[in-house]
């Protein structure tokens, strides 16, 4: 294993190992292999051409990833294992691959700390072939001896492979060979030895033999464009060609001799920029001219040689010369003949095996396995960031401490470094900006950078640390611990933000989406959740009014269909932003919790006094309905007085919620007069079909509650049209069961998607009353986790639905012992006086006596009230 000599020099204890561990990357090498084993069968083919210039090119794969997610290592200890069985890990198993062509691996590192330049990459690959063969290449070596003498004068090439390092690396063969294949020319040629030294007139004799097509050059006559390129300047732009004679050579091997190079080129980020490609343009002629060749990139970001759009940039662009590099269209772990591979984070048994192998003694591990876990979480997989907790882990066992998991809850400031350190000016900009989202597209990310154009917002979301989702809502979201750090750690770059600057890009950001949001063709309860969620963060995070929030919070309210926000609880609201969170917060998860968790969490909010007027009386509205469904019917009642004397957006609920609390209370002719007066504002059609199903007359309510439901399909509403639609299948399932069983099915498909527990009790309740005749121990079954589930909600009225279809049941299968039972249950549910029209009801369906007289001022003729609810059950016989 190579050493950490960074580990290995930050501590004095010599018995502590520090290895450079590399974390299996078992899928990549599975590609290779994949990729490898189609273009050896490529090569070899009878019809393979390696001097067809206009075949597509499928020779290259890429590697690419996020600063330090593991690419150079990655690239070396592919080096390695294309090298030999020694330096393949042992997970990875043995390829499949034939004997011949042998399978030569040279990589070249183009950082530019490395200083590498076309010359210099092109060198490394002649010096591996010329120690691997010892042997010369002549249509190469000729050319490249001939490019030497013009570019180089006094400065011979073993001077230069000697004093750059390539020598020592790859030996000093390759100036012999280069010497040798001259003296062979010159020997065909019969040139006189003095004219055989002088480069260029050798080359001109060649020359003109090629053209002349002489027997005495006949082995280099089958290479058609040597003599063009001997004819050209010798400048880097013609080297640049000369990997074609390169792949000619190679071709022209004897069977014992083939060889196929495996050219890793790492870093090829540093190559250029996107309008400075000088240098990948040379290198895209290297693969290209190379087809025989298989070339391996790993670098930030993806190659764009299939995008069109760089014709006159690159020599070979578009999808039909590089059809695996062309972009996919939906991610996947690899398209058919896709060659572009995102390295993906670590696993967290990757991150863990990680820590565990960097540092060691004694044969064990030095970070403990709870340190490794409390560092492996907060890495979300990224390797940069445990290469830097094991230094920190370092820098305090130096100072004599013992690393703690606290001392690892601080990000990295040289995570902020290392992703921006290729980025342009208003691509930093943009990187910072996005980061204030958990998703983003091009026009939020362009408006709230500022920037008049999107263009550097299209650059950045091409680079490794954005990730693309395109069934998302917003398509593009940024790495979420590089996210947290730019937006915590002190950013030591010159380009850093003020404070200033991030309360205006978040200034912007909120406008944005909002803007998104009211530009929205018709409702759009994705978007609103949406912008909602991402506003009420960037508002709460950076204290900023609320503005169109408090619109797009009474909107999430209308439509009754409570989809999770998923915000974090304040620790103590300080802002209205704050309070706006926990309101909404409260609402949603009212359908998850007890409606005494939700008086709580409202009553907390409204003691805050942060909300403007408008978001209080919400927040009051929703106490007294909560209140309501707890069966606190004076608290509900004191409530939904206060909003409805305001007169605001929230009094036709109100009005709604006096009238349901007059049925709770059993004064029915005060409810059916408020009722009358509501409108669609106020649901009136709905608590019409609520004073006539306790009236126990089944046809009135399935009317009025069909009438709702349309009203609800004419304004959109969807959460209201569940819930018209769930009592409809109620009231249905005691006079039509076989209609019933269909609208309830409906009910079910209304509330697809919907988080609406009362409603969905409901439709319950009716599939129960549905089934009252026939089922037997299934209904019982059915019935025990319905009371446990209305219980553990705290909605009164649920449970009062659920005890009344019992009833229903025994009086049905004449149970009468079964049904006292059941009354019992209801009475308790009645004991404070609330409600008490259910236990008339019941009883009236069981046949029994009330035990007292009714306190309910039934609306209408009250005679007719027991006879319609003994007639259900007389029906059902």
């Amino acid at each position: 294993m190579a050493r950490d000599l960074r580990a290995l020099f930050s501590t004095n204890d010599r018995q502590m190992e520090a290895g450079e561990a590399f974390t299996d990357r078992h899928g990549q090498w599975q590609f290779v292999q994949t990729a490898l084993t189609e273009h050896l069968a490529h090569v070899t083919a009878p019809g393979f051409d390696v001097e067809d210039l206009e075949a597509p090119r499928t020779n290259v794969i890429v590697f690419y990833g996020v600063g330090g997610i593991g690419k150079s290592t990655l690239s070396r200890t592919l080096e390695a294992a294309l090298a030999g069985a020694d330096g393949r890990p042992a997970r990875w198993g043995e390829p499949s691959w034939p004997a011949r062509p042998a399978l030569l691996p040279v990589r070249v590192d183009l950082a530019r700390a490395a200083g590498t330049d076309f010359e210099r990459v092109l060198l490394t690959i002649r010096l591996v072939l010329a120690a691997h063969l010892g042997r010369p290449l002549p249509a190469f070596d000729i050319a490249l001896r001939r490019y030497w003498e013009h570019q180089h004068p006094g400065e011979s090439l073993e001077e230069y492979l000697a004093r750059g390092g390539l020598a020592g690396r790859f030996g000093k063969s390759l100036p012999q060979q280069v010497q040798s294949a001259l003296g062979d020319v010159a020997q065909a040629l019969m040139l006189p030895g003095s004219i055989g030294g002088a480069v260029g007139q050798l080359t001109g004799a060649l020359t003109q033999a090629l053209r002349e097509r002489r027997q005495t050059v006949r082995a280099l006559a089958g290479c058609a464009r040597l003599a063009d390129l001997l004819e050209a300047e010798p400048d880097v732009d013609a080297l640049s060609y000369y990997p074609h004679l390169l792949a000619w050579e190679l071709a022209q091997l004897p069977a014992d001799k083939q060889v196929v190079p495996v050219i890793l080129l790492d870093t090829f980020e540093d190559t250029g920029t996107r309008t400075h490609r000088d240098l990948e343009r040379l290198l895209q002629r290297l693969v290209w001219l190379m087809p025989n060749s298989f070339f391996i990139v790993t670098g930030r970001g993806r190659l764009q040689w299939a995008d069109p759009a760089l014709e006159g940039q690159l020599d070979f662009t578009g999808p039909a010369a590089w059809p695996g590099l062309a972009d996919q269209a939906v991610p996947a772990p690899r398209a058919a003949g896709g060659r572009q591979v995102l390295i993906g984070d670590f696993s967290a048994d990757d991150c863990d095996d990680y820590l565990a192998r960097r540092l060691v003694k004694d044969g064990r591990p030095l970070i403990g396995p709870e340190l490794r876990a409390i560092i492996t979480a907060r890495s979300h997989g990224l390797p940069l960031y445990l290469d830097l907790s094991v230094l920190r882990f370092l820098e305090l066992r130096r100072a004599g401490r013992t690393p703690a998991p606290e001392d690892f809850d601080a990000d990295f400031p040289a995570l902020i470094t290392r992703t921006v350190a290729d980025l342009t000016p208003d691509e930093r900009h943009i990187l910072r900006s996005v980061s204030l989202f958990d998703a983003f597209d091009l026009e939020l990310a362009t408006r709230t950078a500022g920037l008049p154009h999107q263009a550097a917002a299209a650059r950045l979301i091409e680079r490794p640390f954005i990730r693309h989702d395109p069934f998302a809502l917003w398509s593009y979201h940024l790495h979420t611990l590089i996210r947290s750090t730019l937006r915590t750690a002190d950013d030591a770059t010159d380009d850093r933000w003020t404070d200033a600057d991030w309360h205006a890009a978040a200034t912007r950001a909120l406008e944005a989406l909002g803007e998104q949001w009211r530009a929205a063709a018709g409702p759009n309860r994705r978007l609103l959740v949406g912008c909602l969620r991402q506003g009420l963060a960037i508002a709460r995070d950076h204290r900023l009014d609320l503005g169109w929030l408090t619109d797009a919070a009474h909107a999430y309210t209308d439509d009754y269909v409570w989809e999770p926000l998923p915000l974090p609880d304040t620790e103590g609201p300080v802002t209205a932003a704050d309070a706006l969170a926990d309101l909404l917060a409260a609402l949603a998860r009212r359908q998850h919790e007890h409606r005494s968790r939700t008086v709580a969490r409202l009553t907390a909010v409204l003691d805050t006094g942060l909300l403007p007027t408008d978001l209080a009386e919400m927040a009051r509205y929703f106490l007294a309905k909560a209140h309501r469904d707890l069966g606190d019917t004076t608290a509900s009642r004191a409530g939904m007085q206060q909003v409805a004397a305001a007169g605001g957006r929230y009094a036709p609920d109100a009005a709604r919620g006096l009238a349901h609390l007059a049925r709770a209370a059993g004064d029915f002719p005060t409810a059916l007069t408020t009722a009358q007066t509501l409108g669609w504002p106020g649901r009136g059609h709905r608590v019409l079909g609520d004073i006539a199903f306790a009236h126990g007359d089944m046809t009135e309510a399935a009317a009025a509650y069909t009438a709702a439901r349309a009203e609800a399909e004419e304004h959109g509403s969807r959460g209201e049209q569940a819930i018209a639609q769930a009592h409809l299948a109620l009231a249905l399932a005691f006079t039509d069961p076989a209609r019933s069983e269909g609208e309830i099915a409906y009910a079910e498909q209304l509330l697809s998607g919907l988080d609406q527990r009362a409603t969905a009790l409901t439709a319950q309740v009716a599939e129960l009353v549905r089934t009252a005749r026939h089922a037997g121990e299934e209904f019982a079954g059915r019935a025990d986790r319905l009371q446990a589930e209305t219980a553990a909600s705290g909605i009164t009225a649920a449970g009062l639905l659920l005890e009344l279809a019992v009833v229903y049941h025994h009086a049905v299968r004449g149970d009468e012992a079964a049904a006292r039972e059941a009354l019992a249950r209801l009475a308790r549910l009645t004991t404070g006086g609330d409600y008490a029209y259910f236990l008339d009801a019941a009883h009236h369906m069981a046949g029994l006596v009330l035990p007292a007289p009714s306190t309910v001022r039934w609306a209408g003729d009250a005679d007719a009230v027991p006879a319609r609810w003994r007639a259900l059950v007389a029906a059902s016989h």
